[in-house]
């Protein structure tokens, strides 16, 4: 039976799920799930992740929601498959899981803040001071992930940390086309950038990019 992977256009918990899955090389059936039409509400969606959020899986009859853990689920499970998401050795991979840990506590969080302000606020009740608070948070993680970032990749070889990085970077900066004022662009170093051009030619890069996004 293939796994079904439930995804959400966007979503960067979804997108680093979706790029684990294209790291391993697993075969997937997609299920591509809309935020408008309640897709996530729907009672045979809600009986996979009650939390109606996305990302989950479902793999020979086995639900799995929460990103993180669907990861180390599928090394796990598929360990002998493709490349590794978390190295073999206990440090390297007590590595990539604090640098997971410290993406999803700390940016991913200031990058919300910054989504609530922008995203999801009509234009007309921005609240410049809000904004740029929350903009200043990003800037401090974004500076720490700079600062983190001493070779090619996070923490070591390509891993399931910086699939999990880079779709909150890319999400700050997709928020630069709502309101190009807030120069997300800015804030990323030359580290920072240059890991975003490595990252973006993996070759599982383009498949994996948010559909939506692509449109606008």
């Amino acid at each position: 039976m293939a796994l079904t992977f439930y995804c959400g256009s966007g979503s960067p918990f979804a997108w680093r799920v979706w790029l684990a899955l294209e790291h391993k090389g697993l075969a997937y059936d997609l299920r591509m799930m809309s935020f408008s039409t309640g897709d996530l509400k729907k009672p045979e969606y809600l009986a996979i992740n009650p939390r109606h959020k996305v990302p989950a899986i479902v793999d020979d009859g086995f639900a799995l929601y929460e990103s993180a853990a669907i990861v180390e689920y599928l090394e796990d499970r598929y360990r002998e498959r493709g490349d590794p998401l978390l190295p073999g050795d206990v440090r390297q991979r007590a590595l990539v899981r604090r640098t997971i840990a410290e993406n999803d506590n700390y940016l991913v969080q200031a990058n919300e803040h910054l989504v609530d302000q922008v995203l999801f606020t009509r234009k007309e009740a921005w609240s410049e001071d809000a904004i740029a608070g929350a903009r200043e948070g990003v800037a401090r993680e974004l500076a720490k992930h700079e600062a983190a970032l001493t070779g090619n990749w996070f923490a070591g070889p390509l891993s399931a940390a910086d699939h999990a990085i880079y779709p909150v970077i890319a999400l700050a900066l997709r928020m630069q086309k709502r309101k190009p004022d807030l120069d997300i662009s800015a804030l990323i170093g030359s580290r920072l950038k240059a890991w975003m051009t490595r990252f973006e030619a993996l070759p599982y890069f383009e498949k994996t990019y948010p559909p939506h996004w692509k449109a606008a």
